[in-house]
This record gives C-alpha cells, sequence and structure tokens, in this order.
C-alpha cells in the first residue's frame, strides 16, 4: 500500500518537535516533543545528534512494530541555523533518513522557510519570524530573499534578545545615572536578575545568552505603557522588524505575515509595528499567519510527497537532495 503519510521536523533552541500528519486528513496529526536542543558546536549543527533523538520519536510515531511500520511518504526536517550551521545535516542526514526510515522524498529547511509554509503556505509574500531572534523571508516564488536572522551578536534586530538588552542598557544607564535610564527598567532587572552591578557576570558567561536577554524582552513590554524609554525601545523594534519585511517583500506586494512567540507580547509592540508596516509597506496586506514552523514542515511535506512543491529549491534554506 502506497504510503499516505508525511513526517514534519522542527528543531529549535527550546528542543525537537515531531509531528505525522494524514495527507488524506491533513488536520488528523500526531506529535512527540523533546525539550533537548539538539547540540550545535563550532562546526554546526550535530547531525548525529539530532537522528539520535528524531529516530526513536518518528519511530513511535510511525508504529511500534518493524514489521508493519510503513515508510512515510516524505520527510521534511526544518532547523534553527540550517543554512549556516547545516553542513553535517546536509552531508549526514539525507543518507541517515533514508537507511533508518526508508523514505525517498525529503527536504532540509532553515527553519524561516518552515515558519514560512506554516504562515502562507506556498503562495508569494513575506513572513517576518520573531521569537529570541529575528528573520524576514520573501518570495515572488522565483527565489528566496532574505533580511536579518544573522543573530544577536550581528543582528536580530527587533527581536526578543534585541528588545532585552536594549531594555538592560537602559537599566544599566540608570544605574550609572547616565542619560537614558530608565529606572523602572532597572527595578524589574534587579528583580529578575540579581543586583545592578553583579549583572554582567549574571548575563556574559552563560551559554543561552540570547535566550537570558530575550528573557527581559516582556519587562520591557510591561514598562512600556508608563515609561517612555521602554516605549522608545518597542518603537525602535518595530521599526527595525518593518524594515526587514520592506526588504523582502515583493515588488508588487502580496501578504506579509507575522509568526513567532515575540509579537504575543501585544499593543505595546503590535500598535507601532502596525503603523510601521503602514508607513513601510503601504503596498502590502498584513494577515495572520495560518500555523507555525512545525505545520509549515508538514506542509512542504505534503507538497513533496504530491509532486506539488512550489517554494523556490535553495541549497541552503531549502534542500531537497
Amino acid at each position: 500500500m502506497t504510503a499516505r503519510r508525511v513526517l514534519g521536523v522542527d528543531s529549535g533552541g527550546s528542543g525537537l518537535r515531531l509531528a505525522l500528519a494524514d495527507l488524506d486528513d491533513p488536520g488528523r496529526t500526531t506529535t512527540a516533543v523533546s525539550r533537548t536542543p539538539v547540540r550545535t558546536s563550532a562546526a554546526g549543527i550535530d547531525a548525529a545528534d539530532m537522528m539520535a533523538q528524531l529516530l526513536p520519536m518518528a519511530r513511535a510515531l510511525l508504529g511500534d512494530d518493524d514489521a508493519e511500520r510503513q515508510a512515510p511518504a516524505a520527510v521534511v526536517v526544518g532547523a534553527a541555523g540550517m543554512a549556516t550551521l547545516g553542513a553535517d545535516l546536509r552531508a549526514e542526514l539525507p543518507g541517515a533518513m533514508r537507511r533508518e526510515l526508508d523514505v525517498d522524498r525529503l527536504a532540509l529547511a532553515a527553519d524561516g522557510v518552515t515558519a514560512y509554509a506554516g504562515a502562507l503556505g506556498q503562495r508569494p509574500g513575506a513572513v517576518v519570524a520573531a521569537g529570541t531572534g529575528m528573520i524576514a523571508l520573501g518570495t515572488d516564488l522565483d527565489g528566496w530573499r532574505r533580511a536579518d536572522g544573522w543573530g544577536h551578536l550581528l543582528g536580530d534586530c527587533g527581536g526578543g534578545a534585541w528588545i532585552g538588552r536594549a531594555g538592560l542598557d537602559a537599566a544599566m544607564r540608570a544605574y550609572d545615572g547616565r542619560s537614558g535610564g530608565s529606572k523602572a527598567l532597572l527595578a524589574l532587572a534587579e528583580e529578575r536578575f540579581g543586583p545592578a552591578g553583579d549583572l554582567p557576570g549574571r548575563i556574559y558567561p552563560r551559554t543561552d545568552r540570547p535566550a537570558a536577554l530575550a528573557s527581559f524582552a516582556p519587562d520591557v513590554a510591561a514598562c512600556a505603557a508608563d515609561d517612555p524609554v521602554a516605549a522608545d525601545i518597542l518603537r525602535a523594534a518595530a521599526r527595525h522588524i518593518a524594515e526587514a519585511a520592506a526588504a523582502v517583500c515583493p515588488a508588487q506586494g502580496g501578504e506579509v505575515a507575522l509568526t513567532g512567540g515575540l509579537f504575543k507580547m501585544g499593543d505595546p509592540l503590535l500598535g507601532p509595528l502596525a503603523e510601521e508596516l503602514a508607513g513601510q509597506l503601504p503596498q502590502a496586506t498584513v494577515v495572520p499567519a495560518a500555523g507555525d514552523p512545525l505545520h509549515g514542515a508538514l506542509v512542504i511535506a505534503g507538497a513533496l510527497a504530491t509532486d506539488g512543491l512550489r517554494l523556490p529549491i535553495d541549497g541552503r534554506l531549502l534542500h531537497v537532495p
């Protein structure tokens, strides 16, 4: 019998998520979650570690009985850092997946691509995916345009880590008595991290520094209604996010979707962002995201399985070996 199920994978900083969907009933899915992120080193994302986590979860979804387990029609693995840190995955994962899961059709995608597919499907447009970081992707289906997503030291402007760092900068300015400081943010910073003078020792050595910085972003949002410094930070974040969207949106306009945990901040960010998008992208229509990156992995897998993939294939962003 021909396989009628597809497997989607979403790998990120919070762990690994898998979903198995029925091609004949896409709303019928089963999921599995690991809270352990796949290891990343200077060499990139560790393919062996990903397979060690992914395989038991995939086999459990596909069926415990080796003799009766049916290979999926397609598998799509979306991973944060795939574009810049995915060389080991691109070299090792296709062979391992074919060997262990007997799958013929598969693709490896950057998490920005699965976020795009989850939000807009295979329609032209632009998607901003923002959580700890921030990346914008756009396409007219002839190729991808990317803006930012360069990490918390080189970019991710307007993302959670950027907002949190700007808030902590304002807190430390208040602690020093410099201009541009916020006493309200200083109080919240000390409540979250401890005495301000100890803050460098609590932040700099952390291996999860971007997440630590981003943890302060909700505090900035909480202050924005009454604190002009916090409000200015969110207005600047909104401007950066809109600039990224404008850089990738197709020239003829189209739909723009926002996806990711950052936008759960609500009005303190979404209010100024709506103004910035209207000013910078008057020809575009902002629409709600249909789904998340895991849903996007299933969308791409379904398209692969049915010879209907329209999204641009790219050696780094969307790799179909």
